[in-house]
């Protein structure tokens, strides 16, 4: 074993640092999904679907029965032509098919098994934008100035 300066043994004199250009680096950095727009669009039609069976696993109406019936057959649809398959979004957003599936049906098994209607509606998720907008402009007054004005 070879000794360093203070006289202690070092078992890592052999090893020495690796070098490494930017672009090596960089290669092996993955861009985040958020930032990538199509990615993004993906994320939104999970989200929407995820939130539809959310919202429609009691089928109240006819409206929500037929909204859970389109959503439960796109997501065990096993089918991958379509950019926008539930595999392929899956895949696009490395979350694993069998896992999110798994998992809606465990969660619709154990609402349906209380069997009672939430007193409050499901929330969505908190990233999610409601209006679809991040901002509006608009070139006349809004109410609330002029409301501000006469205080």
């Amino acid at each position: 074993m070879a000794k360093n300066q203070v006289g202690e043994e070092s078992s890592f004199s052999g090893l020495e640092a690796d070098l490494m250009v930017p672009s090596q680096f960089f290669d092996r950095v993955k861009p985040e999904c958020s930032s990538q727009p199509e990615k993004r669009l993906m994320l939104a039609v999970m989200e929407d679907a995820i939130a539809t069976f959310q919202k429609s696993v009691y089928g109240a109406t006819r409206r929500q029965r037929r909204l859970l019936k389109e959503t439960e057959e796109w997501i065990d649809s096993p089918d991958t032509l379509w950019p926008f398959s539930f595999e392929n979004i899956c895949s696009a957003l490395d979350i694993e098919s069998t896992y999110l599936r798994t998992g809606l049906k465990h969660w619709k098994t154990a609402r349906l098994s209380h069997r009672q209607e939430p007193d409050r509606p499901i929330s969505h998720s908190p990233f999610r934008r409601v209006n679809g907008r991040r901002h509006a402009l608009s070139t006349r007054p809004s109410s609330f100035s002029k409301r501000a004005k006469a205080a």
